[in-house]
């Protein structure tokens, strides 16, 4: 039909309908233009003897809102208006919808401005719009005054997920509040306080977050999200117990099915959760798999000394993997869950500390035989591992070398670890165990001999690959762990080479140097001993903290490992050497 005047109040009004029950009807959000739309601007430009088919959207809006000036077309194209801002608000072009509603508020009042200073411009330009009448001829299935304060709502939401992605935490967090005070469901506004406990948390007020998250959780205890968000600010505030109970009952509500899900808002079509899907908000509301939230659980138990806790989600976690974990949890970075070998050590930790030291055996021999074909006989490494820059030909070969090389010199880490672990599980087995600690220390020992390092002057933690810092802390410790049991076995002069092997690699290193003066005086070289010891006395505490926790930070299945290296008789073997150093003194004096 050719367009009409007296006809197009009722067609566009039909035609916001229909936009309205299509959206409505897939429940899903919008992604794609509106079509239509522009199909009733053309007919109006049509109807008035305009054409404007060359034209993009927003210039066709602008052709349309300028030139047409019949009164009756006035109300229809403005709530046309409001319903294209849906849509461009969906697809995220928020200066196109401040230039649509600018251009709608300069039609009714020409010259005002809409904006004061300090305001945002896009929330005032829409709460400038005046909603047109309605017509009782003309009945609309979604009034324009709803949908102006769901695009009040959405507008100011998305703003400030806008500003807090940018790190503008203020601007952030004022939007996020004048989203949480509009029109919007309960699960949308579940979602807006969760992500002002985001911001409040980045702003340094784990306090306010919290506030904010059990509001979110008030609103809507479906939204994990806020108790996973919840967990981490605990975990920040040093507050392991309520961290845990947050986790736990995240766990239990994660393993629930769900209710199902109620139309939050029955009576309107369009509504902001169809407006709404930002990769930012997606972040902050990903939902964890319940295996990730168990192996939270271990970590933490761990990181806090509860090896009873850290076993039980250990030993449950592994369970999992029979499952099929690696389809459950993402491989994107985005997940809590370390690589699975990593687990399997920490596990191994956590037995090791709870003295279920044969079970710690058996779980790194899983990792050792999984690892084992992985690793080349040789692995050259520089001391530079960096991703090439340039896009030549060669680059994209060289980067996947890179790659490989890396994936070895994991393999190459966490198969040692595995033999370090062995090594101190064997030393706690009883009187035989010494005898046993050192086939585990010696292959973890000959494998970190596969390693070559090449780089001019290269220091123990600068510019070195991370994996190969922790193949060096492995070889450390698994130094110190072998000459404690040479000591005990009474073998001091090998006991001895490994303590110096052991300054070789981390000079001034306080466990490595309190037994390598133990190993000097069980050797009756005292003298050496003593310089050794008031060396080491002369460091201050500051000092050796910095040795500790040089570079980056240690693997937390190597935490343990650590704490058994430290040197226990440090008391005893002081009071020993004063003793020497005062019978030497008077007999020099004398």
């Amino acid at each position: 039909l050719l367009a009409a005047l007296p006809a197009l109040p009722l067609e566009l009004t039909v035609l916001y309908n229909s936009l309205l029950f299509t959206v409505g009807a897939s429940d899903s959000a919008i992604k794609r233009e509106a079509e239509g739309i522009r199909e009733g601007l053309l007919r109006v430009l049509e109807a008035c003897g305009a054409c404007g088919q060359d034209l993009g959207t927003e210039e066709l809006w602008q052709k349309v809102l300028q030139e047409v000036t019949v009164e009756e077309l006035q109300a229809p194209l403005h709530r046309l208006g409001a319903l294209q801002a849906a849509w461009w608000l969906a697809a995220g072009r928020l200066g196109s919808v401040a230039g649509l509603f600018q251009l709608l508020s300069t039609a009714e009042e020409p010259g005002r401005s809409h904006c004061s200073e300090g305001q945002n411009k896009l929330l005032s330009l829409i709460k400038a719009w005046r909603v047109p009448p309605e017509g009782a001829s003309l009945p609309l299935v979604q009034s324009a005054k709803d949908l102006k304060e769901i695009l009040c709502t959405t507008a100011a939401f998305l703003q400030g997920l806008q500003e807090l992605e940018a790190g503008n935490f203020p601007t952030a967090l004022s939007l996020l509040q004048e989203a949480a005070g509009g029109f919007c469901s309960k699960k949308i506004l579940a979602q807006i306080y969760t992500c002002l406990g985001c911001c409040a948390q980045r702003m340094g007020k784990p306090q306010t977050a919290l506030q904010h998250l059990k509001r979110a959780l008030q609103i809507d205890f479906q939204c994990l999200p806020a108790l996973s968000h919840a967990a981490a600010v605990y975990h920040e505030l040093g507050e392991t117990d309520v961290e845990l109970q947050a986790l736990t009952l995240l766990y239990e509500a994660l393993g629930k099915n769900p209710p199902a899900a109620a139309s939050s808002s029955p009576y309107f079509l369009m509504q902001t959760e169809l407006l709404v899907h930002t990769p930012v908000l997606a972040s902050l509301l990903r939902h964890h798999h319940p295996s990730e939230v168990k192996y939270l659980l271990a970590q933490r138990c761990l990181q806090d000394g509860r090896v009873a806790g850290a076993v039980e989600h250990y030993l449950d976690f592994l369970s999992l993997l029979q499952g099929g974990l690696q389809q459950q949890v993402p491989l994107d970075g985005s997940s809590a869950v370390p690589r699975i070998p990593e687990v399997f050590l920490e596990a191994a930790s956590a037995l090791g500390q709870s003295g279920r030291h044969q079970d710690a055996i058996t779980v790194c021999e899983e990792v050792i035989s999984r690892t084992t074909d992985l690793i080349p006989r040789v692995l050259r490494v520089e001391a530079r591992l960096e991703q090439p820059e340039c896009s030549s030909p060669g680059a994209e070969l060289a980067g996947g070398l890179l790659s490989q090389k890396k994936e070895s010199l994991c393999c190459l880490a966490w198969r040692a670890a595995g033999y370090l672990h062995q090594g101190w599980a064997w030393a706690k087995l009883g009187p035989e165990a010494p005898k046993l600690l050192c086939p585990p220390t010696h292959r973890c020992l000959n494998d970190l001999l596969r390693l070559q390092l090449h780089g001019s002057g290269v220091k123990p933690t600068e510019n070195i690959p991370a994996e190969v810092e922790v193949l060096q802390k492995i070889r450390l410790l698994s130094l110190i762990g072998r000459g404690t049991q040479f000591l005990e076995l009474g073998k001091h002069k090998e006991a001895l080479l490994d303590f110096q092997h052991s300054l070789q690699i981390s000079p001034g290193d306080p466990a490595a140097t309190s037994y390598l003066v133990q190993a000097l005086w069980k050797l009756n070289r005292k003298q050496e001993a003593a310089a050794q010891w008031q060396k080491l006395s002369q460091s201050s505490p500051e000092e050796d903290g910095q040795q500790q926790g040089q570079g980056r930070p240690l693997p937390l299945y190597l935490v343990s490992c650590l704490e058994q290296a430290m040197f226990p008789h440090s008391e005893p073997l002081a009071r020993s050497i004063q003793d020497y150093l005062g019978t030497a003194a008077q007999d020099t004096s004398s």
